[in-house]
């Protein structure tokens, strides 16, 4: 079983590169969450016969944020969006710019033994204004997981858009309490592994080197010059299950490349 997650910065431009079109006959996910897709279903051409397409777009902006899942395995359910529970909870509401819960960020959809929950994270903005709604957003996550884990294990997968280590990214002394990296975004990965959840990817690889998004600038991808900052978390009783985690970044099309985990049957 392997099971995808990508950034990938707009569904409509990576078809039209045929980049997407590659990617999905390459690899051959059996399942796989999109981020940012900035669409709405229907809006690109694709035609994947033995998908199921789960689609949840911002309903505040057109063309912004949004998730997707393609699966060849029919879920049982699917749940758009963090449920009002956790993100009142959290205090989870609308900021300066915008309602993030609203913006297609969460799909989630249970199958017969996981839940597997893909979300692309709020950032924090160059300036950090957004590290209050960052923060609530990263509890109301948690919250929202944990209380699923209860029922059943997670996959949760995504573009966390945080640096974890200084392993994380290739320039952490420069970049330490920017975006990305402040002690704030870090310590909410952190709540994420004191939840029961594993950085899959740690699991098999130590050290630094390893990154999934890329600059425009400055020659970035070539020289690898990166961030890691997508990630698949795993619920403690799917630890000893995944065999193998991956980042695939031999794959164009967008400034974030896709990662993977094989899970055993």
């Amino acid at each position: 079983m392997k099971i995808y997650s990508w950034n990938i910065n707009g569904i409509r431009a990576v078809v039209k590169k045929g980049e997407f079109q590659k990617f999905m006959a390459n690899h051959q996910p059996d399942i796989v969450c999109f981020q940012e897709t900035k669409a709405e279903q229907g809006q690109a051409i694709i035609d994947l016969p033995g998908y199921e397409e789960y689609w949840n777009s911002s309903q505040t902006k057109k063309g912004y944020s949004g998730t997707a899942i393609f699966t060849k395995i029919k879920p049982i359910t699917v749940v758009n969006d963090i449920p009002d529970e956790f993100a009142k909870q959290a205090s989870l509401e609308a900021d300066g710019y915008g309602s993030a819960n609203h913006e297609g960020r969460v799909i989630a959809a249970e199958f017969d033994d996981y839940y597997f929950v893909g979300a692309y994270t709020p950032n924090a903005k160059d300036d950090l204004t957004r590290i209050p709604l960052r923060q609530k957003w990263d509890q109301a996550m948690i919250a929202y997981c944990a209380d699923l884990q209860k029922k059943k294990p997670v996959i949760y997968c995504g573009d966390m858009n945080v640096a974890h280590t200084e392993d994380d990214l290739a320039n952490p002394k420069p970049n330490r309490g920017k975006k990305g990296f402040t002690e704030e975004e870090r310590s909410g990965f952190d709540d994420w592994l004191a939840a029961g959840f594993f950085d899959t990817f740690r699991m098999f690889k130590q050290g630094n080197g390893f990154y999934t998004w890329w600059s425009h600038f400055a020659n970035s991808r070539a020289r690898n010059v990166g961030w890691r900052i997508d990630y698949f978390l795993v619920s403690t009783a799917l630890k000893d299950k995944v065999q193998a985690a991956e980042i695939h970044a031999d794959q164009l099309g967008s400034d974030h490349c896709p990662i993977s985990i094989t899970l055993t049957e």
